[in-house]
């Protein structure tokens, strides 16, 4: 039998979601939605995709790869902290974030990625 591979490149996405200073491009490879958010310095969820999701705070979970830029997050429960370059984040629902300083943040997404930035329905 022989083996069977797939492979995408987020340069031709099967989906872009565009919001204030951001977008998202989804991809579809091995059964599972992968995005890749590019994130403006001035980008925060609160601002720029709340009103798209029409929830106090973000509800998707992220598994995610840092690729550049400073995130800073802040759980719902007050905890905060920096996600920078190299590191891998998981986030639970419950949580605002925003791109410290000039550098665009672009981060890959493994789960969350499917509904990100849809408006609420």
């Amino acid at each position: 039998m022989g083996t069977t591979h797939e492979q995408m490149d987020f340069e031709a996405p099967a989906e872009t979601r565009e919001f204030p200073r951001g977008r998202l491009d989804l991809v579809m490879v091995g059964g599972s939605e992968i995005g890749r958010l590019t994130l403006l310095p001035g980008w925060r969820w609160s601002q720029d995709v709340r009103p798209l999701a029409g929830t106090t705070w973000c509800e998707a979970p992220h598994f995610q790869y840092h690729v550049t830029g400073t995130l800073r997050v802040r759980m719902s429960d007050g905890a905060e902290f920096d996600a920078t370059p190299g590191q891998v984040t998981a986030l639970p629902s419950g949580h605002d974030a925003w791109v410290v300083g000039d550098e665009p943040v672009v981060v890959v997404d493994w789960c969350g990625a499917s509904h990100y930035a849809e408006e609420s329905r």
